[in-house]
């Protein structure tokens, strides 16, 4: 493989990498640019089920698989519809966003897609190493690198880090049972054993739902545990006779206030790999959608992404606040919930965990959450974030 003479190099085909291809596809801009994508093996299953909410059509409308306009939180004891105004809380299954991506992709000749193991390691004199299996790649000075593979490290004492894990089925009834328009954001009405937990409940049809049950916490759970979780939760549901599984999906999405650099080792690091999973949320598909838009945009106008990245203190310091709370248990998951959803329209909520706010936004939002603990917490956040701690 004449690796001098690709332009791009993507290491891994999951979200990142493919939403960044498809812009750079539609945009027309890089037809005569050599490219590489690199990923473990094709692309084949429904592996995973990106849910988000949105105020427009986005990049990938065509493929959205359900969305809702009605939400509701549920604590246990009531049942709170969200106002959502303009808002839409949306589904694209990941077999159908790979389809989408690779249809293109395979029709483009300046793209080559290469499946192996991919490892890499920085050269003597500055370059990046990259393997596929047993063959080498040694780009030139000149290639972009784009990767999306999550490195583990070793943990930091002043960070902390949660797991968000979760175990989905995808049921169907014999008789209609669901409301196909009425989505469940969160029900808290399970037990809180394990660290905050809650479920989805997204009907697809009046007999079909994905079901899913979600916990925060630092360790997974027995397989068997999960499964016991969602059997309890539907056995409780009034009127459900009887249901059969059609499919399953297991999940596990780092909640960490680590840093992550855009650029760092002649690499670009984009998705989860850089920091675009929300440290207190989870959510990442929408993260993954902004950063690919401004990529492409900058490969555009000045041929090569900056290499810093706009920092939103603001927003590092309240997901490191809640991150504080719910590691150190000082307030359990499903009060904060309770308590933001119950006290504010859910789309204030839902443009402030997108990092959409303004000051005068987040105080009103911040009012409404139990001011003792959030204090006492937001004080040692704050000052690692702002006073102690500059990250390199």
């Amino acid at each position: 493989m004449d690796s001098n003479e690709y332009d791009y190099i993507f290491l891994g085909a999951g979200c990142a990498s493919l939403s960044i291809l498809m812009r750079m596809i539609y945009s027309n801009k890089f037809n005569q640019k050599k490219i590489l994508l690199l990923e473990k093996a094709p692309k084949i299953k429904n592996d995973r089920t990106w849910c988000f909410w949105e105020r427009e059509a986005g990049f990938f409308e065509d493929i959205v698989f359900k969305k809702w306009s009605n939400l509701f939180f549920k604590t246990g004891n009531e049942t709170i519809k969200l106002d959502m105004e303009n808002y839409q809380y949306k589904m694209i299954r990941g077999i159908d966003f790979y389809n989408r991506c690779f249809s293109q992709i395979h029709n483009q000749k300046n793209i080559d897609t290469v499946y192996g193991q991919i490892s890499f390691k920085k050269t003597e004199d500055n370059l990046i190493k990259i393997k596929i299996d047993d063959e080498e790649i040694i780009p030139s000075p000149n290639t972009i690198i784009f990767n999306s593979i999550v490195a583990t490290g070793e943990q930091r004492k002043d960070k902390f880090y949660l797991l968000q894990h979760f175990k989905g089925w995808i049921i169907k009834t014999e008789e209609d049972f669901f409301n196909a328009e009425n989505a469940t954001l969160m029900d808290f009405s399970v037990a809180q054993t394990h660290g905050t937990t809650f479920v989805y409940v997204l009907p697809l049809s009046s007999k079909k739902a994905l079901i899913e049950y979600t916990i925060f916490s630092e360790k997974t759970l027995d397989k068997d545990e999960y499964d016991s979780a969602l059997k309890l939760y539907l056995n409780k549901l009034p009127g459900l006779k009887s249901y059969k599984i059609e499919e399953e999906e297991f999940g596990v999405i780092p909640m960490n206030n680590e840093y992550y650099p855009f650029f760092n080792n002649g690499m670009y690091f984009i998705g989860t790999a850089g920091g675009q999973t929300k440290p207190s949320t989870g959510y990442t598909f929408r993260f993954i959608q902004k950063q690919s838009e401004k990529i492409v945009e900058e490969l555009i106008s000045r041929g090569i992404p900056h290499k810093g990245r706009e920092m939103q203190k603001r927003f590092s310091f309240y997901d490191s606040t809640l991150l504080h709370i719910l590691s150190k248990n000082l307030l359990p998951g499903k009060r904060i919930f309770t308590s933001l959803f119950k006290k504010n329209k859910a789309s204030r909520i839902f443009k402030f965990l997108d990092n959409e706010t303004i000051l005068s936004e987040e105080i009103k939002l911040l009012n409404s959450l139990p001011k003792k603990v959030f204090i006492k917490a937001g004080v040692a956040e704050f000052r690692k974030i702002f006073l102690v701690h500059k990250e390199a």
